[in-house]
């Protein structure tokens, strides 16, 4: 999402981070880097994620951020647990963007398909980015 913001000239109007709904990648205190099969996708695709760490999600997150969003319903689930609910209606699964309602990224995790993650992401980031662009007249 920020190279798609930054491609597009907008990095000056957004705030984006990633946070884990789990502490599954928070060891120590310290979160790990990006997993090496992610970070070598991205670097195919011309991203750096040098220096990028998991953190675990809190909930001053909800007040902070605009858009809360879910690779899957198990992130939805724990993201409204951790919150609280969702009052202002923040929270929303990535490929409702692209029209795909109620469907999952597919997650390398299981799979071992970066290139499907890829594309999933690519394809909501893209769709919410248009969304965005629409209601706030970027």
């Amino acid at each position: 999402m920020k190279d798609l913001v930054r491609n597009a000239g907008l990095s000056d109007a957004f705030l984006i981070e990633s946070a884990a709904t789990s502490s599954e990648e928070i060891w120590g205190g310290r979160g790990n880097p990006v997993y090496p099969p992610a970070r070598a996708k991205l670097r195919e695709h011309g991203i750096d994620p040098g220096g990028k760490r998991a953190r675990r999600t809190t909930r001053e997150d909800y007040a902070k951020y605009d858009y809360l969003i879910g690779m899957d319903r198990a992130n939805i689930r724990n993201m409204e647990r951790m919150y609280g609910g969702d009052p202002e209606g923040k929270i929303t699964q990535l490929l409702d963007y692209a029209g795909r309602i109620g469907q999952e990224v597919a997650d390398p995790w299981y799979t071992g398909d970066f290139d499907a993650t890829w594309d999933d992401v690519q394809e909501g980031c893209m769709a919410l980015l248009q969304d965005i662009r629409k209601k706030h007249r970027l």
